[in-house]
């Protein structure tokens, strides 16, 4: 498939892929357009690692809604009817051995193309099937460069192209963000001509430190259980905050069990005391991956505080 080819496909193939595909839409307010995919390599992807079989969505539990098994990783198109202008490409979490589309990045896409927005759901490559720990960080340079290349193709500026990620797709984004002229492939297409710096980014509940005591699940996929301190520090966010990074905006719950407010303290601190421009929300319950949140929560505000903070950004010329 050429990298220019759009594909309108299901979400997913099969009986029970469709009972998932339904209780999205139904649970999902009016799209302005169903989405559309765009592959992110010609051919076979960089890196080492293959994977085989279809790939798999999750059932009852906590992963339902949840992809894995990925060898296409690709984009998923959400266009709106009318566009601000404003792009953003929204990684879910899941411990970089699953993908959280249902309750992370899908409503998210939503919410978000229904204000205007371009967005670009990435549904990324996972060491946990296979494939090498950089691959799914060389998915998300990818992406940005192809977004930015094609912005006259979807109404978008060049220069207000965004990431946002939850929990280890945070980390995804937050690594892209203050990492993104790291060597973790070699291209030569005319999308690598193209930055991948992100223009502004928002981390929700993200995985930002890999160092312990923080024994989360990114930390195991992405540098062991026994990686020495040098390898925690090379994957932590905060060692690399510096004035030059993207406008960010930080989400957590003070009651996460499972990346707790410390990890969205440490970059805000290292970025604050670096000179980067970032602000900071803990809300006082949620635990971990709300995507949304529900009505009654204060944390249900967080898309709001997004976007207002965007504008802020925006009016100023981030």
């Amino acid at each position: 498939m050429s990298i220019d080819q759009v594909n309108r496909r299901g979400f997913i193939t099969g009986t029970t892929a469709l009972a998932v595909g339904a209780s999205l839409h139904a649970a999902s307010p009016a799209r302005a357009h169903d989405w559309e995919e765009i592959a992110l390599w010609p051919g076979v992807p960089p890196g080492r690692g293959r994977v085989t079989g279809p790939e798999k969505i999750g059932g009852e539990g906590a992963g339902f809604g949840a992809v894995s098994n990925i060898s296409n990783p690709r984009l998923r198109v959400y266009r709106p009817n009318h566009t601000n202008g404003r792009a953003v490409i929204v990684c879910g979490g899941g411990g970089y051995f699953r993908i959280q589309l249902w309750k992370e990045s899908t409503p998210a896409a939503q919410w978000l193309q229904n204000r205007g927005y371009t967005v670009y759901e990435l549904i990324y490559r996972l060491p946990n099937d296979g494939w090498e720990p950089a691959a799914p960080f060389a998915d998300a340079q990818r992406a940005m460069k192809i977004v930015r290349s094609r912005a006259a193709e979807f109404g978008i500026r060049p220069d207000a192209i965004g990431i946002m990620g939850h929990s280890a797709g945070g980390h995804l984004a937050g690594f892209t963000a203050l990492q993104p002229d790291r060597p973790l492939y070699a291209g030569s297409d005319r999308f690598e001509a193209t930055s991948a710096r992100p223009d502004f980014a928002a981390l929700l509940f993200p995985v930002v430190s890999l160092r312990m005591p923080f024994a989360t699940r990114t930390r195991r996929e992405i540098i062991g259980d026994n990686a020495d301190r040098a390898a925690e520090d090379a994957w932590s966010l905060d060692t690399y905050a510096a004035a030059g990074a993207p406008p960010m905006i930080l989400f957590s719950s003070a009651d996460d069990a499972t990346t707790p407010p410390a990890h969205n303290l440490a970059l805000f601190g290292a970025l604050r005391q670096a000179g980067a421009s970032a602000e900071l929300h803990i809300f006082a319950d949620g635990g971990h991956g709300w995507g949304l949140g529900t009505p009654h929560q204060t944390l249900h505000r967080w898309p709001e505080l997004f976007t207002t903070w965007l504008d802020t950004r925006m009016a100023g010329r981030l």
